[in-house]
């Protein structure tokens, strides 16, 4: 069987606030996403993470990920989807997999620790 390829995109961890996240920083972030992808990888799937901005370059980096090859899922992190000021970036990010990628199944973390499991109710390897 061929292995499924994964990308993960999310917020740049030192972009963020962690402010409204005691206990979190962007050190713990960024090896909780490491784990994750590792954890993917242990799962038999080719995953892949782009790390966005929060302005103006952040959909020309998601387009060149998605237009890198082609991916069976595509996972947003939660610093996507979760802070109410961030909702536009999201939109504009779920059209850009949406327009370069229609087959490709979507899902959604929770916590940068949840993103094999997100993955794994969409795929198996």
């Amino acid at each position: 069987m061929a292995k499924k390829t994964v990308l993960a995109i999310g917020i740049e961890p030192s972009l963020v606030d962690f402010s409204a996240f005691p206990g979190l920083t962007a050190e713990l972030v960024t090896s909780y996403i490491n784990a994750q992808i590792e954890q993917l990888r242990a799962m038999g799937n080719e995953a892949d993470s782009w790390l966005i901005d929060v302005g103006d370059t952040a959909e020309a980096v998601a387009a060149a990920a998605l237009g890198a090859k082609h991916y069976d899922c595509v996972v947003i992190g939660a610093g996507l989807h979760e802070p109410r000021e961030r909702l536009l970036l999201f939109e504009r990010i779920i059209n850009l997999v949406h327009l370069g990628a229609p087959q490709t199944r979507l899902c959604f973390n929770t916590t940068p620790a949840d993103t094999a499991e997100a993955v794994r109710r969409w795929v198996e390897p």
